[in-house]
């Protein structure tokens, strides 16, 4: 399974070891807890994806920008890696975040060994990246795929109350 669209299931904690803030400083473990009652849109990339820097991030970036001051929508990004562990470090990550200019929390997401699969990916059951994980105010996945609609998904984001 690939795609979880039109197929909506509970959100998983994220268990996610490394994170830092909005401004690139180391942070506390953050869960999806701590988002209660908040949409939450979760994107995942490696530093090394081509897509994710064509598509994925340029995306992220508009959607953040449109619903910038929005506080009932909550963006997370999160390096969810798989492979080329030895180039998609939390290096790298920090200089995705601070080269996109986004201001929302980053993880690293290195599996529990820190070589092995992405937590975030054995979980949510992703294909890759870039992945768009989108989750509601009661924790639900409601969507979960490649391909996203940027324009319609900030259309939706910007009715959530």
């Amino acid at each position: 399974m690939n795609s979880t669209e039109n197929k909506v299931f509970k959100a998983p904690e994220f268990n996610v070891k490394h994170w830092v803030d909005a401004n690139g400083n180391k942070t506390n473990e953050i869960k999806l807890s701590d988002f209660k009652s908040k949409f939450k849109v979760l994107y995942c990339f490696q530093s090394w994806c081509p897509g994710c820097h064509s598509a994925g991030l340029p995306n992220l970036q508009k959607m953040v920008k449109a619903l910038e001051g929005n506080d009932k929508v909550a963006f997370l990004a999160v390096q969810t890696v798989f492979e080329g562990h030895e180039s998609n470090t939390y290096e790298k990550m920090l200089e995705t975040q601070k080269k996109y200019e986004l201001k929302i929390p980053f993880g690293h997401d290195a599996g529990d060994d820190g070589k092995s699969r992405s937590n975030i990916m054995i979980n949510y059951k992703t294909g890759g990246t870039p992945w768009f994980i989108l989750i509601d105010q009661n924790d639900n996945v409601v969507f979960a795929d490649f391909h996203l609609n940027v324009d319609a998904a900030i259309e939706v984001l910007k009715t959530v109350k």
